[in-house]
């Protein structure tokens, strides 16, 4: 697949999003479908360029798709490829990734992100088929597929819970300890950036599944705020800053789609006078960074002291 091809595909997802559901993104996905799924089952494409496109696909069929067959065939389309990372034999204890794993996770996120807009009976229907399995992939090798399994559960959980309040895991304490152990992995053989990485998930996972609590986020744009206060909005608002990069602080000031999506009603109009009574001017900015400037050498200078300290007491 050429590189104009992969930009394509992402085009198509962010004219999706600009457009909202309509004739006009039905038609995008009922044209680029057939072509995205073809892609991402080509195994003489790129792995970057398949995994691309199984997040387009997922989020044309997020705004596009009319049939509820067509969500489930899609839905199906998208277990039969993240599933490949599922554990295979009970003896074993860890799934070491493959070149296929980034697709993998990114199959997984659409999936997950299809879910939630399918009714309730196709929800449990999900839920029985992956609930059990779906652990599996937290012994992966691969940080990343670890994350995506995790938010991906806490999800689940959060689904399930929302259809009964008083949902019972069997496993539960089996997973509480896979969780736990990941939210305080200390393995020498990983690199510290993906330990924090996956230690700040897995906290906030592991509070999801024992606690059915989520630290609620804010996320500003403009001069309004929208707080990300469950895992279903969480994990929304991730898919489409991923395909929208920055634009999405503003999407979410002008597009009637993404306000929907995340209930934030109409946009906050202001007059010029407003705007620039909030705009701060470039001497005060230069006064703030200087002032922030002082007290971040103040601060290094503290630490190299300790250090000091400490090299001369050994």
């Amino acid at each position: 697949m050429l590189d104009e091809q992969r930009a394509a595909a992402a085009l198509a997802s962010v004219v999706c999003i600009q457009l909202g559901p309509g004739i006009e993104s039905e038609e995008i996905l009922k044209t680029l479908g057939p072509i995205l799924k073809k892609i991402i089952c080509d195994g003489e494409a790129s792995i970057q360029d398949r995994q691309t496109c199984a997040t387009c696909f997922g989020v044309c069929s997020f705004i596009a798709t009319d049939d509820i067959t067509e969500l489930y065939s899609t839905l199906e389309y998208l277990e039969n490829i993240f599933t490949k990372s599922y554990l295979k034999k009970k003896d074993n204890t860890v799934i070491c990734s493959t070149p296929n794993t980034v697709l993998h996770i990114s199959s997984l996120l659409a999936w997950t992100l299809l879910l939630t807009i399918c009714p309730i009976n196709e929800v449990k229907k999900k839920l029985e088929m992956h609930f059990h399995k779906l652990p599996s992939l937290l012994s992966c090798d691969d940080v990343n597929m670890r994350i995506a399994a995790g938010e991906s559960l806490a999800l689940l959980f959060e689904l399930a819970r929302g259809i009964e309040s008083d949902f019972f895991y069997e496993d539960m304490e089996s997973l509480t300890q896979m969780l736990r152990a990941l939210a305080t992995d200390g393995n020498k053989h990983r690199a510290k950036v993906d330990k924090r990485k996956q230690q700040s998930v897995f906290r906030d996972v592991l509070r999801a599944v024992e606690e059915r609590d989520f630290p609620t986020e804010i996320v500003k744009f403009g001069p309004e705020c929208m707080y990300i206060d469950c895992w279903v909005k969480k994990h929304t608002y991730d898919t489409f800053k991923e395909v929208l990069g920055s634009g999405m602080q503003y999407h979410l000031q002008s597009n009637e789609f993404l306000q929907n999506v995340f209930e934030l009603g109409p946009p906050v109009m202001l007059d010029a006078a407003t705007i620039k009574m909030m705009k701060i001017s470039h001497f005060e900015m230069h006064l703030y960074n200087s002032a922030a400037f002082k007290a971040r050498t103040k601060a290094r200078s503290k630490c190299r002291d300790k250090r000091a300290d400490v090299g001369e007491f050994f």
